[in-house]
């Protein structure tokens, strides 16, 4: 159970070890990461990033692509971060449901800005992202659930996810991939007092761990040292997060033929994950029995521990708080039919109907969910009754909701939902030719030029 065992497994990742099941999921996580990004970078925090730490005009030099509508080319560093911030301001990328990590904006923006950089091929990108995954997950796991109270999992954990991929993607071997480790630990941060208001911290999170992730292994490749017990060490990671740390989930049954990323979870819903199970069973009861908002007396929701300190919310002030309050997101849900990225606009949230049902929205901490996370973190499981104005009752139990890999979305529903994010910000003939590109990822010879061929007018 030590850093080094996993630094080791993680820097010999290899496409050829992969079993089909996990290139394939690496592929479906690149582009539906991809979407989630190019979408976000309209989004105001990401604006508000790029204006901050690029300016205007491409960076001289530059070697990594800004997936903001443009061309626009900057340093890795800084595209790795600004692409990583852009991806998790919608709140629709994935999430490992057992390390509650969003992996995909951590992991992916590095291998993508590195691989266009050193003109890396498309099967050494989904090795580096299945070795990000096996990273952020593991060390995830080993402070999941304790530390979630104070620390943002993604924006800890997931910074050790973004230096494994960087790693692999430039080639590291066990030491340097080991002393990458090291240096991409003692940089984790990411605290959750900015929910309460709605804060833009949440992007910050990830545009840091992205940063330091790829910083992390640039360093080491060049012969920068960093502690080599940064997780099970007196005063590292896991023990600095938690007083007694899961260190077994480090290393525990380690096997190429069944990765963390095989588990990983997938978004139709743009808000915290923790609301997804609630919001299905609402969408599933209402629309199996032709239910409209108006028809709705009010909603009970059982939930665990963790979703009911995390999101609710019952009185959410603006859009991103609402994407935090599970109350907001059930009753946009009975309206609407889904919750898109449209159901959070400043329009949406202040919907009379919504705002009346969401008052109506009882959220109960409730000891059967508690047991069921409990018994299996990968099930963010919640109990629905929806109770009609003519007296009639609806119960749903939803352990998988839609996207976990039980009730994972298809390639089909991926392109789709990429398609909806990209073509808004590159049109649809790019936005088709990206989609193209990472479908058949394992043909491309040179990222950075099978890149520039999608984005040329």
């Amino acid at each position: 159970m030590s850093t080094k065992t996993l630094a080791s497994f993680t820097s010999k990742i290899t496409y050829e070890q992969l079993s089909d099941h996990s290139k394939m999921i690496a592929k479906k996580c690149i582009l539906d990461w991809l979407g989630v990004s190019i979408r976000g970078s309209q989004e105001i925090p990401a604006k508000i990033l790029k204006a901050t730490i690029l300016g205007e005009g491409d960076c001289p030099n530059g070697q990594a692509t800004i997936l903001a509508g443009s061309t626009q080319k900057t340093t890795t560093l800084q595209a790795a971060m600004f692409n990583g911030a852009s991806s998790h301001t919608l709140d629709f990328d994935d999430l490992h449901n057992p390390s509650i990590i969003h992996l995909a904006c951590v992991v992916i923006p590095g291998v993508l800005s590195l691989a266009e950089a050193n003109h890396k091929n498309g099967k050494e990108m989904i090795a580096a992202v299945c070795a990000g995954y096996e990273a952020g997950a593991r060390i995830g796991e080993s402070v999941i659930p304790e530390s979630y109270f104070f620390w943002h999992t993604t924006g800890t954990a997931g910074t050790f996810g973004a230096a494994a991929a960087a790693a692999n993607i430039l080639g590291l071997n066990e030491q340097e991939t080991l002393m990458c480790y090291g240096s991409a630990g003692t940089q984790t941060a990411g605290l959750w007092e900015f929910l309460k208001e709605g804060a833009m911290s949440k992007a910050l999170h990830v545009g840091k761990a992205c940063y330091a992730g790829v910083l992390s292994a640039l360093l080491a490749k060049n012969g920068f040292t960093g502690a080599s017990q940064i997780c099970e060490g007196e005063k590292g990671f896991c023990r600095a997060m938690v007083a007694n740390p899961h260190l077994e989930k480090l290393t525990e049954n380690l096997d190429i033929n069944d990765l963390k990323i095989d588990h990983n979870s997938f978004k139709p819903y743009a808000c915290c994950k923790h609301s997804h199970a609630s919001n299905y069973a609402v969408q599933t009861i209402c629309k199996e029995n032709s239910i409209k908002i108006s028809d709705i007396k009010g909603i009970k929701l059982f939930v665990n521990n963790v979703t009911n300190f995390l999101i609710n919310n019952p009185n959410p002030q603006n859009p991103y708080g609402c994407k935090f309050s599970i109350q907001y997101c059930v009753s946009a849900c009975a309206k609407h039919g889904v919750v898109g990225i449209e159901q959070f606009s400043p329009e949406a949230i202040n919907d009379p109907e919504v705002r009346a049902l969401m008052s109506n929205v009882e959220v109960i901490q409730d000891p059967e969910e508690e047991a069921i996370f409990q018994a299996d973190a990968s099930k963010l499981a919640s109990k629905v009754t929806i109770i009609l104005k003519n007296g009639k009752e609806y119960t749903m139990q939803v352990d998988y909701p839609k996207g976990d890999p039980d009730n994972t979305l298809t390639w089909q529903e991926t392109e789709e939902k990429f398609m909806h994010l990209a073509t808004p910000v590159y049109g649809e003939l790019k936005a088709r030719k990206l989609c193209t590109l990472i479908k058949n990822l394992e043909t491309c010879t040179d990222f950075a030029k099978d890149l520039a061929m999608c984005l040329e007018n």
